[in-house]
């Protein structure tokens, strides 16, 4: 018997806005599906057989690959194209589950598209509900109980995604997982709800196993978690000695981070061996993600001159460890108004920032975000395909919906006619996702 993965279409932010291909001069960046379907199909029973499609390069309702089982993993962008998967497949007389961080979080609302749901963890159910479809038994909710000891679970099944490639998309880098959960409750995160507040670490083997994969295909990978981690008694020193390994491998893995994730807070409080520990393990940018902490909400949304004068800071010091700052920003917090994006446009200009991504703030369900703003009557379109941070879908605290949009389409249109003008020498060689 076969099971078919599926990892439903998502429109990005120059799909929802095509006039973003006139204003950015990079290649469009297309991102490898997440490893929620490597991880649970290297769960899967010996006796099925386990194939893989990407929505995005081969849409599944215009040529349907045969299967016994379809099991279709996304998160809330994808969802209402998962939705329309699921009902195809249906009425075409298919079995269809539905997993991942959107079901986990909204089961009730895809129901009516499948078979059946998991609900977090898939690992720990998966097998299961293998089973229980051999023998004709499928349930209508399979639900994680707690989250899966890292230490028994397979390395990802990640050939799935690198064999595809043959037929479809070449991506620039994969994912690398070396924990999961997090103690924090940031507002717009939905990791704590779907894998716990307790930080687990994945055994080193398993990373290096799954590092090697891709270095088998020459192909760069990223580490899938955000940096807060760092902040995490303990956890800062494991990280310091997964950069030691990798550097002492570059020379025989042959492969390396394309980059790392990161906050402002997390960079000004690193310490100055650490930058030259993230160089020496080839790794020669961070993804710099704003909006989500004091200083770049103080900075950029009150005007706080003391924040402000962090984020400077923070950008100097990775220019001067010569890790380049990939910075994203986030627009349309309660604390954002119409000077907002004259401050962002500023300061861009003002660090020489030289690669940027702009991004208006969405609450996913699940996240203490949506919750607050449900509660509040402020989410005015449900529209799941709208969560994919280039759609307002809530009412903002400072300013209409109007005025945020077209500030968001400003930031970009503005930011690379900056570049443009002062940067004429390696733009070309940009790839960003938009």
């Amino acid at each position: 018997m076969k099971i078919l993965f599926v990892y439903p279409a998502f429109e990005r932010h120059s799909q929802s806005h095509p006039e973003l291909r006139t204003y950015v001069p990079c290649n469009e960046y297309i991102g490898p599906p997440s490893l929620g379907i490597a991880s649970v199909a290297a769960c899967t029973p010996a006796c099925f057989e386990v194939g893989f499609v990407d929505d995005r390069v081969h849409r599944v309702t215009e040529r349907l690959p045969e299967a016994d089982l379809y099991a279709l993993s996304f998160f809330t962008p994808a969802a209402t194209r998962a939705m329309e998967i699921g009902a195809f497949l249906k009425e075409q007389g298919k079995t269809v589950v539905m997993g991942g961080i959107f079901p986990s979080m909204m089961p009730h609302e895809v129901m009516p598209y499948c078979h059946s749901v998991v609900i977090g963890e898939g690992e720990l159910v998966w097998p299961r509900l293998c089973e229980d479809f051999l023998h004709g038994s499928l349930k209508n909710l399979y639900q994680a109980d707690g989250c899966a000891d890292l230490d028994k679970l397979p390395p990802p099944r990640v050939d799935l995604y690198l064999d595809a490639e043959a037929s479809g998309v070449v991506h620039d880098d994969y994912p690398l997982q070396i924990s999961r959960g997090c103690p924090f409750t940031c507002s717009a995160c939905v990791v704590p709800a779907t894998m716990g507040k307790k930080l687990r670490f994945f055994p080193r083997k398993t990373v290096w196993r799954t590092l090697e994969s891709y270095a088998a295909k020459g192909k760069l990978c990223s580490l899938t978690e955000d940096t807060s981690f760092m902040f995490v008694s303990g956890a800062r020193r494991r990280f310091r000695s997964f950069l030691k390994e990798l550097s002492e491998r570059r020379g025989t893995i042959g492969s390396r981070l394309s980059y790392v994730g990161a906050s402002m807070p997390l960079l000004l409080n690193l310490e100055k061996e650490v930058f030259n520990e993230v160089r020496s393990a080839g790794i020669d940018r961070f993804y710099l993600v704003g909006g989500f902490d004091p200083v770049t909400r103080g900075a950029f949304g009150e005007g706080d001159p003391g924040a402000m004068t962090k984020a400077e800071e923070c950008i100097a010091k990775c220019q001067d460890a010569g890790v380049d700052p990939y910075t994203s920003f986030l627009v349309g917090n309660d604390e954002d108004d119409e000077g907002t994006f004259d401050r962002i446009l500023e300061f861009c200009l003002r660090c020489n920032i030289r690669i940027a991504e702009f991004a208006i703030a969405t609450p996913y369900p699940g996240t203490p975000r949506w919750k607050e703003l449900v509660a509040q009557d402020r989410v005015f379109d449900r529209t799941w395909k709208h969560y994919n941070d280039a759609n307002v879908v809530f009412r903002p605290a400072k300013m209409s919906p109007e005025q945020l949009l077209e500030g968001y389409l400003r930031l970009w249109r503005e930011f690379y006619a900056q570049r443009k003008e002062h940067d004429r020498t390696d733009r070309e060689k940009w790839t960003i996702q938009f």
